[in-house]
């Protein structure tokens, strides 16, 4: 398998023999195929390379763990998520930028979570995109629920009862950016530092998410108006009838059954 060496993710020993530093740069994603080169490929925010690197330093007493996230795949940050709350050092999280979707869900295994007071999380309901029958698309739905039961109780252990669950609710279905003060009153932060960080890095990487959001609705509405139109030229002006020993066009009846393309429509 190999390792695009993205360096969005880093895990190294610190100064002190006992500590450990973990960084969560960019996006978090599970490994996948790479149809270009034809071989599978390591992703480094992956649920399966933290547990191996996490394994090689099962005996540090804490883990300092620093975020500038948009999130990513729900089931490899749920998994990270799970991972850290299991392991027995002191978590320390330490927002650097933005800690997005399941960003902030792997930001709430920290024992300890510490804002400078102009970074941010983002909070909202799991989402999925799936192609299927009916029977599928249910089971996904179902799959969200349980997903989404899962992170809500991230952020409520991590509240400790200072936000309720209607309210949690209410907060991931509008989609709220909560600010470091918003998050120390819900319990999501521990401790608001007085000094700002640069966010210059952290506001590009969001720049970039958003522009690769909207690249993708283009694509798709580009997509669906292709389609029409290919849809719309195989439809046929009306025509006399053809005598009874003409030869059926097959080819054509196979485009208009493949387009949807009715008698009433020709």
């Amino acid at each position: 398998m190999k390792n695009k060496n993205k360096r969005i993710w880093e895990i190294k020993q610190s100064a002190e023999a006992d500590t450990l530093d973990m960084y969560i740069y960019g996006d978090v994603e599970g490994d996948y195929f790479d149809w270009w080169e034809w071989e599978m490929v390591e992703s480094e925010t992956s649920a399966n390379h933290f547990r191996e690197e996490l394994n090689k330093y099962s005996d540090v007493k804490r883990i300092n763990i620093y975020i500038n996230s948009y999130g990513g795949s729900v089931f490899e940050g749920t998994a990270i998520y799970s991972q850290l709350r299991r392991h027995p050092a002191e978590k320390v999280v330490y927002i650097d930028g933005f800690a997005c979707s399941v960003a902030s869900v792997i930001a709430m295994a920290g024992d300890k979570v510490i804002m400078p007071s102009n970074t941010m999380m983002m909070i909202h309901d799991a989402m999925a995109g799936m192609f299927g029958n009916a029977r599928q698309l249910r089971k996904t739905a179902n799959d969200l629920d349980a997903i989404m039961e899962g992170n809500r109780q991230a952020y409520m252990d991590k509240s400790n009862g200072r936000i309720s669950e209607e309210t949690l609710k209410e907060l991931m279905e509008n989609e709220t950016w909560l600010t470091a003060q918003q998050c120390l009153e819900y319990g999501f932060a521990d401790e608001v530092l007085s000094r700002e960080v640069d966010l210059s890095d952290a506001k590009q990487m969001l720049q970039k998410a958003n522009k690769t959001f909207e690249q993708q609705l283009n694509y798709n509405k580009a997509l669906a108006a292709q389609v029409r139109g290919m849809t719309q030229s195989f439809k046929l002006e009306p025509q006399e009838p053809q005598e009874p020993q003409q030869k059926e066009n097959k080819p054509l009846n196979m485009m208009k059954a493949l387009f949807n393309v009715k008698e009433e429509d020709e």
